[in-house]
């Protein structure tokens, strides 16, 4: 009994498997065009040589390429892991909610800091794996609001400045 219920799940299984292809058949071309938009005459089977192969036919890479030169150290997934480090230890009274290395995101919570009597939240956004200013957003709150653009800047030039004490502190090693 379990043998034959087995043999009807596999049959069925394939003949639900199969369903993809028998519209491929009818086409009169024996290849699925469906996804090929009007007027482009490449079929779906050339489209995926050209991203394995690129257009010249050859390869991107190789096995070998693995000997080869490395990408930058610095990058922790999209982002410059020494902004996303300095973010952490300049703002480091704030408690951590969430952070995502690949976005470059990190939220805190409100705290208060040290010889501070305001509390403070922070959103820090590093957009780029560059080491730049330009990588860097940080959003400031209190709790009746933003601050002011040169505390956001003060706290920028922090984090910045720290992001090149740990890259200097890496070099010298």
């Amino acid at each position: 009994m379990r043998t034959a219920t087995g043999a009807i799940l596999t049959g069925g299984l394939l003949l639900l498997s199969g369903c993809g292809t028998v519209n491929s058949w009818f086409d009169g071309q024996g290849s699925d065009t469906r996804n090929v938009p009007p007027g482009n005459a490449e079929t779906s089977q050339e489209i995926i040589e050209q991203e394995i192969y690129g257009r010249e036919g050859q390869p991107d890479s190789t096995i070998w390429d693995i000997f080869g030169a490395r990408e930058d150290a610095g990058k922790v997934g999209a982002v410059n892991r020494y902004i996303w480090n300095a973010s952490l230890d300049v703002l480091d009274f704030l408690p951590v909610d969430s952070v995502d290395p690949f976005t470059g995101v990190i939220t805190t919570g409100y705290g208060t800091p040290p010889g501070g009597g305001g509390t403070y939240r922070a959103t820090i956004y590093i957009s780029d794996p560059a080491l730049d200013a330009r990588s860097l957003n940080v959003a400031l709150m209190t709790r009746s609001g933003p601050v002011d653009g040169a505390t956001m800047r003060a706290v920028e030039d922090a984090i910045l400045t720290r992001a090149r004490q740990l890259r200097a502190r890496d070099n010298d090693l």
